[in-house]
């Protein structure tokens, strides 16, 4: 079986001021008032792929609301889900949405709530190489262990004039079940049959079976393995190695170009996708000569009907915050804003919150 490497990054390594809030239980389930003293107590558990600008949001929004605390707990979006169908959050995340069946399992009905969106990129620890371009033979090949060596040729072909070194290839994986696995592993399906009859798509798959592929929790310690290790790559979402400083590989997109992740790149993925009714989206392999491959929504679970009417009130002015204050930092934190129709169609959807 794969080893396992729990990495945990401090707060000043992801510069990030919201370590804390990942470690704080949630103590309020859904039936209780969590109010204290007229404090609103909002808990919320999932997704580590959106965590740093939620930390950012619910941080801000409760220093402004005296009334209103926000305690998130980033464990992964299989973990979040599975809080919020028991109960026991006020709401919570997911960058894998929920399935009909998962749904099912809530009295108190799902408003499915997209926040923001992001990039899925392959980060690398390579001394010496900048510049980085990946092919979809290259990256697969990489992903199911066929590809183990830097300087082979089905990386080598795209890099010409790159001193690709002959080292064996480490790959860092998420141990958790997790959003951001779905998105990578939804993505590598649509675009290699040998894939999708193979691990398939998930929060958790089955990886092959070697000493080089490393399991680390959450995107933070996957992050801090790549860091760590030379000869890493792994798959996190853009803000975690743009605030690190990881290197990043050019991807192969639908069209043959390759793209380098950025705010553009996630906005030219976006641009031809339509939000359906349930507000689920995926974009598995956008079109667009400049789209970068592997975009993805992320999204707020909530219920529809809250035993106290104070706290699905505080929620929806929480909502509303992240929806308008809060995209105006999106892009700062390695995060692509919401398109203006979208921000539109999840406005309107807070009416079914009660």
């Amino acid at each position: 079986m794969p080893r396992m490497i729990c990495v945990a990054l401090t707060c000043t390594t992801l510069c990030l001021a919201g370590c804390k809030s990942e470690s704080t239980s949630p103590t309020t389930s859904t039936g209780s008032s969590g109010s204290s003293g007229g404090t609103v107590k909002l808990t919320g558990s999932g997704a580590s792929f959106p965590f740093p600008l939620y930390d950012r949001w619910f941080k801000e929004f409760s220093a402004a609301h005296d009334d209103v605390m926000v305690d998130y707990q980033a464990k992964g979006s299989g973990a979040g889900i599975k809080d919020f169908i028991n109960g026991t959050t006020d709401f919570g995340a997911s960058d894998a949405a929920m399935k009909d069946e998962e749904i099912a399992q809530v009295a108190k009905g799902v408003q499915l709530l997209p926040m923001t969106a992001g990039e899925v990129v392959l980060a690398y620890n390579l001394d010496g190489v900048d510049d980085l371009k990946l092919t979809r033979d290259a990256y697969v090949g990489i992903l199911l262990g066929k590809v183990s060596k830097w300087n082979d040729p089905v990386i080598a072909k795209s890099n010409s004039g790159v001193d690709l070194p002959n080292l064996d290839i480490t790959v860092v994986r998420r141990a958790d079940s997790s959003g951001t696995t779905f998105v990578f592993t939804k993505h590598l399906s649509e675009i290699s049959k040998e894939w999708a009859d193979g691990p398939g798509t998930g929060k958790t798959v089955v990886w092959p079976e070697s000493d080089k592929f490393i399991a680390s929790p959450k995107n933070d310690g996957v992050t801090a393995t790549i860091k760590q290790t030379p000869g890493a790559i792994g798959y996190i979402e853009y803000g975690y190695a743009k605030l690190t400083n990881l290197s990043m590989a050019s991807l192969e997109n639908k069209s043959g170009s390759f793209i380098k992740p950025s705010l553009e790149s996630g906005q030219a993925a976006l641009a031809k996708v339509e939000m359906p009714e349930d507000l689920r989206a995926w974009l598995p392999d956008p079109e667009g000569e400049q789209a970068y491959p592997i975009v993805t929504y992320t999204w707020l679970l909530c219920y529809k009907k809250y035993d106290d009417p104070t706290k699905a009130e505080a929620l929806k002015e929480l909502v509303r915050y992240c929806l308008t204050e809060g995209q105006k930092v999106s892009d700062e934190m390695g995060y692509v804003p919401l398109p203006e129709n979208v921000v539109e169609r999840v406005t309107k959807a807070l009416d079914n919150i009660q």
